[in-house]
């Protein structure tokens, strides 16, 4: 399994991070057996949140075991401290630990949702404090949607996060403002050597109205092995990423493992032809809109 260096952490991660949205709603027999898959292939980056439905319960049995040989992040989508607070320590009992290697402030995309977890008595102080207690060891940010660079750039001028995660792939770096501003945060990410990771690097496009969705993703994904080979490539070729995370379905989880297992094999040529065809191929989020 191919690691990266986390960011100014120094931690060597799987590139691949066990995306856990995909047991929010999945038996305790599935979620133990996709874990240990993870486990047996070198997967030692586990990210996780507290609105994932039961995904932390599911995690703990085996997480709680293994709790020294992984990274283990979770999110907090609270605003506010002392609900943020609540959550973070709900978090820990759900999952069986008694720390977290990283806490993310969750579904940051917007400069308002950054203000209301940077003011005063916002969810970032509780941060702060978890991480002061011992409880939470590095403190990150998430976001979705085609302002996250934006903010996430904005909020790495407010405070030192350790690390930033958002979306990227092929068809949303190619869309000339996403790039711009995903390549300046880079830049300053790189600066402070906070560390770059991923999200919905095989997303195709919106679930069509009335359409069929045989996963369990919120967008549909890509599900042919030769177009996930070319995203996962396409995202570990950016320089600077340090990681992606997994789509939020088990059963998509081994195609994606055996993409990294393989990176290397594929040119960039031969990425950029399969996903340069694709028809139907688009951004999940809607249309772009200015962040003014």
């Amino acid at each position: 399994m191919l690691k990266r260096t986390i960011g100014r952490l120094g931690y060597e991660s799987s590139v691949v991070m066990f995306g856990a949205a995909s047991l929010g709603n999945v038996t305790q027999e599935e979620a133990d057996t996709s874990i240990t898959y993870a486990l047996q292939h070198g997967v030692n980056h586990f990210d996780t949140a507290a609105s994932y439905g039961d995904a932390e319960l599911r995690m703990g049995p085996i997480i709680s075991r293994v709790r020294n040989d992984i990274f283990l992040a979770t999110k907090t989508g609270q605003r506010s401290k002392e609900e943020a607070k609540e959550e973070i320590y709900r978090s820990l009992e759900r999952m069986r630990v008694d720390s977290v290697d990283l806490l993310q402030l969750h579904a940051v995309g917007s400069l308002d949702e950054l203000d209301r977890c940077t003011e005063k008595g916002g969810a970032l102080e509780a941060a702060v404090e978890a991480q002061a207690e011992g409880i939470v060891k590095e403190i990150g940010i998430t976001g979705h949607g085609h302002q996250a660079p934006i903010v996430h750039l904005e909020a790495l001028r407010r405070f030192p996060f350790a690390t930033v995660l958002l979306p990227l792939n092929y068809y949303m770096y190619g869309l000339p403002e996403y790039r711009e501003s995903f390549d300046a945060l880079m830049e300053e990410a790189g600066k402070q050597s906070a560390a770059v990771r991923v999200i919905k690097a095989i997303a195709k496009a919106p679930w069509a109205e009335g359409q069929n969705r045989p996963h369990a993703t919120w967008y549909e994904p890509f599900d042919q092995q030769e177009i996930i080979d070319a995203c996962v490539h396409f995202v570990l070729s950016i320089p600077g990423v340090s990681g992606f995370a997994s789509a939020g379905d088990i059963h998509l989880f081994p195609k994606i493992v055996d993409a990294v297992e393989r990176y290397g094999l594929m040119s960039d040529e031969e990425a950029e032809r399969i996903l340069s065809s694709i028809s139907g191929y688009t951004t999940i989020f809607g249309a772009p809109t200015s962040i003014a």
